[in-house]
């Protein structure tokens, strides 16, 4: 036991200070009893470990990881019959034929490499990196990411997932770039400088390979197009996306059906049977399907669906597993602002296109003002109309309630859409950061075809845009960020990533692959936000935080944008190219760029196109940011150090980097100002072509005009999205589909 004890403190005594073996033996003294086993005393080590983590000492957690590793190494050593842990990264080629064989990893990959490129590859797999970890990184990877066999037995490594990853990356490259192209994704995704969405790090490299986060529907205002997308949304649920859907064009309670008038039965049980395949339809039998149910502040159902998370109130127009999310035109939140005690008129899509010829949601900004006060004044319209006020504090007391709605600003992200002559964007997904051109499907016909006697029903559907999500992070707290050419190394290395997915990606949904390769849009984000900030000892309220991340995100935007661009020179431009903002130079001339690489830039996309429509979008980042041991998307932390409870165990944790250096520049973010926040949203939106899965922090001190006045600063920051509003007296999920 005293040997072990030396063995764990050895390793990190001289890269972090004072951690002693006497302090474990001490305490593994009160522990170990007569006849335990070395693994169940490694096991008690790693619980000391863990137990002897304070925000003072953070880095007894590096011994629990690196604890971790070992017993890993023994379990995998175990599971596939080796006699020394140093086999375990020998004969990379042996092994991943003996997972294809098993059918555990794709055959695809001896069909594209050859046993010689293999073992080139294993020369550049680094072991060592598998103690880059911290305790909770190891943990969940192993749980979670790693290649078992069919008794639920882990058979891979990290380094093996990472090279396995990255071979299945670079199959889209020619044969004679693919292992250039392989190391590199290898290199970037084991040293944690970024990661992949979590569908792609789980099933890259394996026989089926839904590799997309999560995904977008508009649903038409028929029941053929409803069911539809209820059928869509199971198919993506078996498959572990989470989807966002639109259900804006669904005529409201009351309204007419073929002429009956009060026959529909409005939003609230089309938003139940969303539900309910949710439960029924599970993401591979691990948790249930993630769905965010968006609506027009504007609709007729508002407040009915302000209400289908609540506590109070009819259960049975309660949709308890659905995340529902409002979108707003700037108007709502300048009467918020400027004339709270306003009327505001709800009405119904359907009879607006019937009456007026046109849907009122296929405007934006002045137009949709101008077309929205036409239909106020429209007798033939019937109106629901009640005070913003009383609007605004059902949204409030909803979101202290339950986290949502979600706020989408729908004027300020189809202002901003680089791809406008090719649609609208009426809705965002399931965390609100993917912003992309949508249109509802149409079904045409349905036809009976004989062949050879037999009846074979073939249904024609013109493809709407249904939007995916392709997602990658790049981890700023892992990375020198006043590194430009660290940055464009990091960054062209995950656009190219990204962009292969499109063409690799299994589509659980026809109608996904149609719009991806339409656009080819793809969401390069960032984790580790607070933790870079330490990395650099800017505290989050400091003035020259502003500064600090403008130049950032401009530099992360300009290396994606040329990385695109370098693509479109080799591969070919999106077939959208012609007549985008890109193209005629509206995207530059929006945010304000101006100096000479920017015109340089913007030169050479004229001649030679973009190869990707859409190109960044922050997601929430969970679970890859514990991979990478870093700070969530662009949220504050939560705290310094706090216990987290998971299945029943509770582990502690700290705030990365944490040390003597870095302590004071962790503020909580409950302490920290949201109005600051906000503001710095609206400093990193500017750079974001789609959007930020963006949270708000409030405490039990923050009044009804506090909250609301967030929302319109929000609105005037040119903030696209709000994610969950998260108070200290309520815990809300995180979303995993979208973890990039």
């Amino acid at each position: 036991m005293k040997e072990l004890c030396k063995k764990a403190v050895e390793e990190i005594k001289d890269e972090y200070g004072t951690y002693t073996e006497e302090v474990l033996i001490e305490k593994m003294e009160l522990i170990v009893r007569e006849g335990m086993t070395d693994e169940e005393i490694r096991d008690s080590l790693i619980q000391v470990s863990l137990e002897l983590t304070t925000d003072m000492e953070p880095n007894w957690q590096k011994i629990a990881a690196r604890l971790y590793v070992e017993k890993l190494y023994d379990e995998v050593k175990k599971n596939r019959g080796l006699d020394s842990t140093k086999d375990l990264y020998k004969n990379f080629y042996g092994f991943v034929r003996e997972l294809v064989d098993n059918k555990l990893y794709g055959k695809y990959i001896l069909e594209n490499y050859t046993e010689e490129d293999i073992k080139e590859l294993e020369k550049v797999i680094k072991p060592e990196r598998d103690f880059l970890f911290t305790y909770s990184g190891i943990k969940l990877l192993s749980g979670r990411y790693l290649v078992e066999n069919f008794n639920r037995e882990v058979l891979e490594l990290p380094q093996q997932m990472f090279m396995g990853i990255a071979m299945h990356l670079a199959i889209p490259e020619k044969k004679e770039n693919r292992l250039y192209w392989a190391k590199r994704f290898y290199d970037v995704l084991s040293s944690l400088k970024a990661t992949m969405a979590t569908p792609t790090m789980s099933n890259a490299r394996k026989p089926f390979y839904q590799l997309s986060s999560c995904f977008i529907d508009t649903v038409n205002d028929s029941l053929k197009g409803i069911y539809k997308s209820l059928d869509n949304f199971s198919e993506v649920s078996k498959f572990g996306g989470g989807m966002g859907i639109y259900i804006g064009k669904i005529r409201a309670l009351g309204s007419p059906i073929r002429g009956f008038k009060g026959a529909s039965g409005g939003i609230i049980p089309w938003v139940k049977l969303f539900n309910d395949t949710a439960i029924a339809v599970d993401q591979l039998g691990v948790r249930n399907g993630s769905v965010a149910i968006w609506l027009d502040a504007w609709h007729k159902d508002l407040p009915e669906f302000l209400q289908i998370r609540t506590n109070n109130g009819d259960d049975r127009k309660k949709a308890h597993d659905v995340f529902p999310g409002l979108c707003y035109p700037d108007l709502f939140w300048r009467l918020a602002e400027n004339d709270i005690d306003a009327d505001w008129n709800m009405m119904c899509p359907h009879e607006i296109k019937n009456v007026k010829g046109y849907s009122l949601e296929d405007f934006y900004g002045e137009e949709w003002e101008k077309r929205y006060y036409e239909c106020v004044e429209d007798d033939r319209i019937e109106k629901r109309v009640m005070k913003v006020k009383d609007i605004v504090r059902l949204i409030i007391k909803s979101a202290a309630e339950t986290g949502t709605p979600f706020a989408f600003y729908r004027d300020t992200v189809n202002k901003m859409n680089p791809n406008k002559h090719k649609g609208m964007i009426y809705s965002s997904n399931l965390c609100t950061e993917i912003m992309q051109n949508m249109s509802p499907m149409d079904i045409q016909q349905t036809e009976i075809i004989d062949e050879n006697g037999d009846k074979i029903i073939v249904e024609k559907t013109k493809a709407g845009d249904f939007v995916v999500c392709n997602l990658s992070s790049v981890v700023l707290g892992n990375i020198d960020v006043t590194s430009e050419e660290e940055i464009e190394y990091v960054v062209e290395t995950q656009i190219r990533g990204m962009d292969n997915v499109i063409d690799l990606n299994y589509y659980s949904v026809p109608y996904a692959e149609v719009t991806n390769k339409r656009y080819r849009a793809v969401g390069l984000g960032t984790s580790g936000y607070h933790h870079m900030l330490a990395n650099n000892r800017i505290h989050f309220t400091d003035e020259k935080h502003k500064d600090f991340v403008d130049k950032v995100y401009e530099n992360i935007n300009y290396y994606a944008i040329k990385a695109s661009m370098k693509i479109a020179k080799e591969k070919g431009r999106y077939k959208e190219f012609e007549g985008s903002d890109w193209e005629n130079g509206q995207y530059f001339e929006l945010r304000d760029y101006k100096s000479e690489r920017w015109n340089l830039l913007r030169e050479e996309i004229k001649s030679y196109g973009m190869r990707n429509g859409y190109l960044m979008a922050v997601a929430p980042n969970g679970s890859t940011a514990t991979l990478a041991g870093t700070s969530e998307g662009v949220d504050p932390v939560m705290s310094r150090f706090w216990l987290e409870e998971k299945k029943g165990s509770i582990v502690p944790k700290t705030a990365p980097g944490l040390s003597e250096e870095t302590y004071w520049y962790y503020n909580s973010a409950y302490n920290i100002d949201q109005i600051w926040c906000v503001q710095m949203n609206g400093v990193r939106q500017r750079h974001i072509d789609q959007g930020q899965s963006f949270n708000l922090y409030i405490t039990t001190n923050y009044t009804m005009r506090q909250i609301m006045n967030l929302y319109i600063e929000a609105c005037k920051r040119g903030v696209k999205s709000i994610y969950y509003v998260r108070s200290k007296s309520l815990t809300v999920g995180d979303c995993e589909s979208c973890s990039a």
